[in-house]
C-alpha cells in the first residue's frame, strides 16, 4: 500500500498534486506493523527523548541536517522565502527555516466577516462530522473521540458530541505557527501526555487512533461572547508528532509582538498567532459544536474526488482527499442560531431545545 503516491488537491488551482513525503520509505519501514511485531521497539521510537534526539540531529546539527537531507528538503519543496520576516540569508539552519515567521498580515489576508472561520495553519485539510456516524471514526482510525480530549475530560467530549471537525496536517516544509480559527475567550487549556508517532499518511492509516495517542494540547474557546465569532464553543487540539520537540504557546494579538501565555479568561482574536510547533510534522484538529458551522463547499467536494491517489482513500476504503489550504483562509461560516420565537416553538413541540439536540431541524441541505 505504501509504495503508492500520496496526492492532494491544491485549493488555488484545483490541480491534483503529489506530495513529496520526507523519508517516506524509511518512516513506513519502521512503523508499518512495528507496533504489533515489535512493541518495545515501537515504544522506544515514539518516546519524547527519541523524538527530540532525531529533531536535534535533523534540524540543529549542520552535518546531521545535510546527511539527513532536511535542509535540502525544506529549501527545495515550496518554501517561499519572499514571505519571510527575516531575509533568506539569515535562515541558515533547518530549524530556522522550519520556525520561520512570515508577513501573514500581507501574504495571508483575513476575511473581513468576523463570522467566517479560518484555517488555523498552512496545511493539508480534511473536514468531517461526528453526527450520526460514531462507527465511521473507528473505521477511519484517526482518533478515539473521547480519548482525544483526555479520559478525565468527558465533559468536553460530550460538549462536541455530534459536532463537526477539521483535521489540519502540517508537513515539514510548511509554515509552522498555528493561528486562531475564530475569536473568543479561553474557557479551558490543558496538556495531555502521550507519544510522538509520525503523522505520515501511511503511518496514520497503519496505526490505531494515532492522534489520540500522541501528546497534545487542548484549548476550549467560547466564541459566543462580545466580539466573538458566534459559533459556540470551539476546541483546538494541537497534536505533536515524530521530531516535534515542543508546542510553544505563543499568542500575539499584533503580528508576533509581545507573545503571552494562553490561560483561561484570555480573549483570542481570529487570525492571530497562537502557538508554534518546533519542529517536524504535526497535526491540528478543530472541533465545533453541532449545527454551528457550515464548511466551504470546495473542501467538501474535494474530499470526495475520484481518481486521486490519497493514502487515506486507499487505507480507509472510501474517497478521502485532502485540500492544501493557507492559514487564515476561509474554511467555514457560522450558521445563525434560531430566533427566540423558533426556539420557543420547538421547545413546545419537543419538550427541549431542539436547536441543540435536533440539529436536522436547524441545518438546511443536510
Amino acid at each position: 500500500m505504501y509504495a503508492r503516491p500520496h496526492q492532494y488537491i491544491d485549493r488555488q488551482s484545483g490541480a491534483v498534486q503529489t506530495e513529496p513525503l520526507y523519508h517516506d520509505t524509511l518512516v513506513n519501514f519502521f512503523y508499518t506493523g512495528l507496533w504489533e511485531r515489535a512493541p518495545l521497539l515501537y515504544n522506544l521510537l515514539t518516546r519524547a527523548w527519541t523524538s527530540q534526539l532525531l529533531s536535534f540531529i535533523n534540524y540543529d546539527l549542520p552535518l546531521g541536517a545535510r546527511l539527513s537531507g532536511a535542509t535540502r528538503f525544506l529549501r527545495t519543496y515550496r518554501v517561499n522565502f519572499s514571505e519571510c520576516v527575516e531575509p533568506s540569508e539569515h535562515l541558515r539552519t533547518a530549524r530556522a527555516i522550519f520556525e520561520r515567521k512570515i508577513r501573514y498580515w500581507e501574504c495571508r489576508p483575513l476575511p473581513e466577516d468576523s463570522q467566517t472561520i479560518v484555517s488555523p495553519a498552512d496545511c493539508r485539510l480534511l473536514v468531517g462530522s461526528l453526527r450520526g456516524a460514531p462507527h465511521l471514526f473507528l473505521k477511519w482510525k484517526f482518533f478515539d473521540f473521547d480519548e482525544l480530549f483526555g479520559s478525565d475530560q468527558l465533559r468536553w467530549s460530550r460538549t462536541f458530541h455530534g459536532g463537526d471537525f477539521v483535521i489540519c496536517r502540517l508537513t515539514p516544509e510548511k509554515y509552522h505557527y498555528n493561528h486562531m480559527p475564530a475569536s473568543g475567550v479561553v474557557r479551558d487549556h490543558y496538556e495531555i501526555p502521550g507519544g510522538y508517532a509520525s503523522c505520515n499518511p501511511g503511518v496514520v492509516v497503519t496505526l490505531v487512533t494515532p492522534y489520540s495517542k500522541n501528546k497534545r494540547i487542548v484549548t476550549i474557546i467560547d466564541t459566543d461572547v462580545e466580539s466573538g465569532s458566534q459559533v459556540g464553543l470551539v476546541a483546538m487540539i494541537e497534536v505533536v508528532a515524530l521530531m516535534i520537540g515542543d508546542i510553544t504557546q505563543y499568542y500575539s494579538p499584533e503580528r508576533y509582538d509581545n507573545p503571552q501565555p494562553v490561560i483561561p479568561g484570555l480573549f483570542l482574536r481570529r487570525g492571530a498567532p497562537k502557538s508554534l510547533y518546533r519542529p517536524g510534522s504535526s497535526t491540528t484538529i478543530v472541533f465545533f459544536q453541532a449545527g454551528r458551522v457550515e464548511f466551504a463547499a470546495d473542501l467538501v467536494r474535494n474530499m470526495h474526488r475520484q481518481h486521486v491517489h490519497s493514502r487515506f482513500s486507499h487505507g480507509f476504503g472510501r474517497p478521502l482527499v485532502e485540500t492544501d489550504v493557507k492559514v487564515r483562509s476561509a474554511i467555514a461560516k457560522a450558521i445563525p442560531l434560531p430566533s427566540v420565537k423558533q426556539r420557543t416553538l420547538w421547545r413546545s413541540l419537543f419538550g427541549k431545545d431542539s436547536w441543540q439536540l435536533q440539529e436536522d431541524y436547524l441545518i438546511p441541505n443536510r
